[in-house]
C-alpha cells in the first residue's frame, strides 16, 4: 500500500504555526514511507476565503521547502462531484431533505440547553417528503444504532455511539456542499490513507 497524506488548509487567513506543524508532520510521514503528499485548499467557506490567503499558503509551503506531489486541489472546483455524491445519497435513502425553519431549530437548541444536554437535530424531516423545489437543506441520515470507531495512531481506538450524533447538514439551502461532506469525498477520491491534523478535529472526526 502506498502511503498518501494531505495538508488541507482553509484560506481564511495566513499560514500559522499550527498549520505549519500539521503540514510538516504530513510531509515527513509521506517522505518517511516513500509515499505521496497532497496539497488541498479547502475553500468552501466562500465568505471568508480569499485569494491573498491562498497565495500566502502556497508561498509559505515553498519557503518551508515542503514540496507536494499532487495539487493544489481546490474544493470550489469540485462542487459538481460533491453534489453528485449527495444526489446518490438521496437516491439510496442515506440522506434526506429538511425544511425546518431557523425558528424551530433555535427552539430545539434552547430546549436542549435548558436540559443541559448537547444540542442536536431531532430528525423531524426524516420521514417527510420535502418538496425539492422549495428552500431546503440536505441532511445525512446518520445510523440510529451502532458505534463509530476511529483507529487513531496516537490516541488509540476512539469509540462514539451513533446515538450521540445527529443528522448533519451536507448541503446548504443555497446548494453548496458543507465541509464535513466535502472532506470525506476528497479523502476518498484522493486515496488518502493517513489523516494527520490538529487535536481540535477529534470531535468532528466521528461525523466524517
Amino acid at each position: 500500500m502506498t502511503i498518501r497524506t494531505r495538508f488541507a488548509p482553509s484560506p481564511t487567513g495566513y499560514l500559522h504555526v499550527g498549520g505549519v506543524r500539521t503540514a510538516l508532520f504530513s510531509w515527513l510521514f509521506a517522505r518517511r514511507h516513500g509515499g505521496v503528499f497532497v496539497l488541498r485548499i479547502e475553500d468552501t467557506d466562500l465568505e471568508r476565503s480569499t485569494a491573498a490567503s491562498v497565495n500566502a499558503i502556497l508561498e509559505g509551503m515553498t519557503w518551508l521547502g515542503l514540496e507536494y506531489d499532487e495539487g493544489p486541489f481546490y474544493q470550489t472546483k469540485r462542487f459538481d462531484r460533491y453534489n453528485q455524491v449527495i444526489d446518490e445519497l438521496l437516491e439510496t435513502g442515506h440522506a434526506y431533505r429538511c425544511n425546518c425553519s431557523r425558528e424551530r431549530l433555535d427552539a430545539l437548541r434552547d430546549e436542549a440547553m435548558k436540559r443541559k444536554e448537547k444540542p442536536r437535530y431531532d430528525g423531524h424531516c426524516r420521514s417527510l417528503a420535502v418538496d425539492p423545489g422549495q428552500p431546503h437543506v440536505v441532511r445525512f441520515r446518520n445510523p440510529e444504532s451502532g458505534v463509530v470507531v476511529i483507529d487513531d495512531l496516537v490516541k488509540g481506538k476512539i469509540s462514539v455511539s451513533n446515538e450521540e450524533l445527529d443528522d448533519l447538514i451536507i448541503r446548504r439551502s443555497d446548494g453548496s456542499p458543507t465541509y464535513n461532506l466535502s472532506v470525506v469525498v476528497d479523502d476518498m477520491d484522493m486515496d488518502i490513507t493517513h489523516v494527520i491534523r490538529g487535536d481540535d478535529h477529534v470531535n468532528n472526526t466521528p461525523r466524517q
